[in-house]
């Protein structure tokens, strides 16, 4: 079965369907709506023998890149992707089909915001990459 990333982003990527401000700014209580519906989805994909893994991520990222022998990896916390500018999270799912990904990415998109209305937000669906088998 193929493995799909998908992956909320909460800054960057296509404009929004509906302006939904920062998380930072919303009602407690909105915050805590919108990760038990995270959790939900979570456990909805573990019932249906879909769910890989999932993670919420911190806004905090250091960019790294080979500093070359003898030298430290390089660091720096930008520049800053436009298209990835806030990756909040992910779910690592394990699907029949793309359809079946569109569909499960098109319920996580519903997930509320601020007074309770749904987000619509984008969610971004990638393909695990599989390795051929080997011909030996």
């Amino acid at each position: 079965m193929p493995r799909y990333l998908l992956l909320k982003h909460y800054r960057g990527g296509p404009a929004q369907q509906r302006a939904v401000p920062p998380m930072e700014e919303w009602a407690p209580e909105d915050v805590e709506a919108h990760m038990a519906f995270l959790h939900h989805v979570s456990d909805l994909l573990e019932k249906n023998g879909e769910f890989v893994d999932g993670q919420a991520l911190t806004t905090t990222r250091t960019w790294v890149r080979y500093g070359g022998p003898d030298a430290a990896p390089v660091t720096t916390d930008g520049p800053l992707p436009e298209t990835s500018d806030l990756v909040a999270g992910w779910y690592m799912i394990d699907v029949e089909s793309y359809e079946r990904a569109l569909e499960l990415a098109a319920y996580v998109s519903s997930g509320p915001g601020p007074g309770g209305e749904p987000m619509y937000e984008w969610i971004d669906v990638r393909e695990v990459m599989t390795q051929a088998p080997s011909e030996d």
